[in-house]
């Protein structure tokens, strides 16, 4: 059944009611604001082209542009990564928050937590974005959210300082504006990419820094405008369904030919010992190795190659992969003999195959030894901050505006 505009038809509140169980359901929404929140928005009316239903699945995201190559550059995100990051942001009524990167339902969801005492404004670089958002909100009767058309790089001082800000596209750097236009003590949420790896972080500001408080494993589509920096993609085989390659992130630039032959050498495997539950994510061990090993890209391929033996995993989201030169190693898993368990170990390609695929073992063996329990610390400075001011030890991510510090217990 459709929905007209300002016309609930009954389908609706049960789709709600059962996205806000689902969402409570797999941990995602665990506070009272963020499960009202879900069981009240009509957030399907922002997406009218899409199937209803779909817009209230916990899982999907709804894709609304994309360039001519097919490239997603705007949706609305996926109900479980905005009750996530809903979470993270502690939004209690009566806050100021900036939301960057709008889309319509999130900006509705914060407003409700915010309620009438409190402010959102959303805004996106994209008038098609902002167009759309507005339209939404008239149409649902949220009144104190306002929509900004710019480039988020700058926030928005007319309306700073906030008490939150959530930034829903993926950014490779902090500029010096979000930074500004927070309230000391207050929380910045964001989609951050460190080395190819996209976590979503709560900052929470502190002076001149942000010190993280906790993160998430995520996808977001990349922010554009001044403060666009994109992953790129050095091809190592480009068979039609069967592409292999590196996705760089300030790595260095690496020989491709040479590293297409290596694929083609036969492969050395090493096991760590070291084993993971089947539900049990990878995500603190990746950014664990990030931390540990220099050059480190993440290795992409399409199912083709995976099938053919070029590769012996095939992620969309890229797997970590040490590059030395002429060979490559990257992490792979088994089966073990114990019901859902995994043992991690790493596959090596090219002359130092052997080499490189040890010392990926041995580094999931030092996170098993003695960072297993632990989470990382992210903290983000200032740019020309002086490094007797940064932690000691850990990575470093240099970026135009931030200098980034990763550290472990």
């Amino acid at each position: 059944m459709t929905t007209l505009a300002g016309q609930e038809v009954p389908e609706e509140e049960q789709l709600r009611d059962a996205l806000a169980e689902r969402l409570i359901e797999i941990g995602a929404a665990r506070s009272p604001g963020v499960v009202a929140a879900f069981r009240t928005v009509r957030r399907h009316l922002a997406t009218p082209e899409a199937d209803m239903a779909s817009t209230y699945s916990a899982e999907i995201a709804t894709i609304t542009k994309t360039d001519e190559h097919g490239v997603d550059l705007s949706s609305v995100s996926a109900p479980r990564v905005q009750a996530m990051q809903m979470e993270q942001g502690d939004i209690a009524p009566g806050m100021s928050v900036l939301e960057i990167g709008s889309g319509g339902p999130n900006a509705a969801n914060l407003a409700e937590m915010v309620g009438e005492d409190g402010r959102v404004v959303t805004m996106d670089i994209d008038p098609d974005v902002t167009d759309r958002a507005t339209a939404f909100l008239e149409e649902t009767g949220y009144r104190n959210v306002t929509v900004l058309t710019g480039d988020a790089e700058h926030g928005d001082p007319a309306h700073a300082p906030f008490d939150r800000i959530i930034v829903t596209v993926q950014a490779a750097d902090i500029p010096p504006a979000w930074v500004a236009q927070l309230k000391d003590g207050g929380r910045l949420v964001v989609p951050l990419r460190l080395r190819g790896l996209t976590r979503t972080v709560a900052f929470v500001r502190d002076g001149d820094r942000l010190v993280s408080d906790g993160f998430e494993l995520c996808g977001f589509v990349p922010m554009q405008g001044i403060g666009e920096n994109r992953v790129r993609l050095a091809v190592l085989h480009e068979e039609v369904g069967e592409e292999v390659g590196l996705r760089l992130d300030g790595h260095p630039e690496p020989d491709t030919a040479a590293l297409a032959t290596a694929l083609s050498l036969p492969r050395t495997v090493r096991w760590s010992g070291v084993t993971l539950g089947g539900s049990e994510s990878n995500e603190h061990l990746d950014l664990w190795l990030t931390t540990a090993l220099d050059n480190l890209p993440l290795l992409t391929a399409k199912p083709g190659a995976r099938a053919r033996g070029l590769v012996a995993s095939a992620s969309p989201l890229g797997i970590p992969t040490l590059v030395d030169g002429d060979s490559l190693a990257y992490r792979t898993v088994r089966p073990t003999d114990q019901q859902d368990r995994y043992e991690l170990g790493a596959i090596g390609h090219g002359p130092q195959g052997h080499a490189l695929a040890e010392l990926l073992a041995e580094e999931i063996r030092t996170w098993d030894r003695d960072h297993r329990g632990h989470r990382a610390r992210i903290e983000v400075y200032p740019a020309g901050t002086p490094d007797a001011r940064l932690p000691a030890g850990g990575r470093r991510v240099e970026r135009r505006h931030s200098r980034i510090t990763i550290t472990w217990p």
